[in-house]
């Protein structure tokens, strides 16, 4: 059962299980301060492929087979899978994806995917659509440069801003029945409105996605009508140092302080003292191999009960930044829990 809270919140009596995920990272991510928790660290960032699409696409096979071994389950047992990235028409995914034979659903949420994905997936199985379903999403720093700004042979300089686009996979099984040994359960979550301030510079995406950030904090605090002192954290997706300072300026302005329990992904990933990162991780798959290797390891140890997960993305392409638009942003929030 579930209950719709406010304009676009949702709480869930009985909740939707994350029964198990895998993260695949490259060699940066392996060489950070959560290395040592991910599943998988390539030797190079090819992933033993031709190009920097086909690696990607790689990141998310191996992901998803990763995630159903340990789920202990097979493709046949999945009634949908939700899948994006970053690349054009979401090439990654289709690409990676393919030899699974699951029911294929593409979305896009630029580094929110992640949140999308899930989200979607808990709206399936809550609707009794599924019972069981697969949400993965990925981004490579190779790819996205030449996606989104410079092929890596032009060697150009980026401003302090800037964040590094994050190697890396992760995927998550998700059922509405509890068995031993599932991870976590989602128990509500907070759709993202498009956010834009007008802000251009694609070098500062956290500038960018802050704004949607805090609309979608502020709105879902008021929604389930609860204090940020209610979760043992909330964690942005990729806001970087920069996204973060302005995050909490803006909640601050509308009455809410979250600096004691705010945490960003894209901070935690990279060491800021030794990895030339600038101001952080960014990427699909930025909060998603955190949400797989370290948040949901803290929440099963009980370090953590409850946590406001909330994956940013900044919804540019290069055809919208070429003509001048500004950088929009969106925000979704779900709402985890130990068992």
């Amino acid at each position: 059962m579930h209950q719709i809270v406010g304009r676009a919140s949702v709480s869930l009596e009985e909740g939707v299980y994350i029964v198990n995920s895998a993260s695949v990272v490259g060699t940066k991510e392996g060489q950070g301060p959560l290395g040592h928790l991910f599943d998988r660290v390539g030797s190079d960032d090819l992933f033993d492929c031709n190009t920097w699409e086909e690696a990607e696409s790689a990141l998310q096979k191996e992901a998803v087979y990763m995630a159903l071994k340990k789920a202990g389950k097979k493709p046949e047992e999945i009634q949908m899978l939700f899948a994006g990235d970053l690349l054009g028409q979401s090439i990654a995914s289709s690409f990676g994806l393919k030899q699974f034979e699951i029911p294929h659903m593409g979305i896009y949420g630029a580094c929110s995917t992640c949140g999308a994905s899930m989200m979607m997936g808990t709206m399936a199985i809550e609707g009794g659509f599924a019972h069981q379903a697969v949400c993965v999403t990925s981004s490579h720093f190779a790819s996205a440069e030449k996606e989104f700004r410079f092929p890596l042979e032009y060697g150009n300089q980026r401003p302090l801003s800037a964040t590094w686009t994050v190697t890396g996979s992760g995927a998550f099984v998700l059922s509405g029945e509890h068995r031993k040994g599932d991870r976590a359960k989602i128990t509500g979550f907070t759709m993202g409105m498009i956010t834009d301030f007008g802000i251009k510079d694609s070098m500062n995406m956290g500038a960018c996605m802050a704004p949607a950030a805090a609309s979608t904090i502020e709105r879902h605090l008021k929604d389930f009508q609860r204090d940020p002192g209610d979760y043992d954290k909330i964690i942005t997706g990729d806001l970087g140092k920069v996204g973060q300072t302005i995050l909490l300026d803006l909640l601050r302005e509308k009455g809410y302080d979250i600096a004691d329990v705010h945490m960003d992904c894209g901070i935690e990933i990279y060491d800021g003292d030794t990895q030339d990162t600038h101001a952080g991780g960014s990427g699909c798959g930025c909060s998603a191999v955190t949400l797989s290797a370290y948040i949901l390891k803290q929440i099963e140890e009980k370090y953590w009960k409850k946590v406001l997960f909330v994956p940013t993305g900044a919804l540019l392409s290069k055809t919208s930044f070429n003509e001048g638009q500004s950088v929009p942003g969106v925000a979704h929030a779900l709402v985890i829990e130990n068992i």
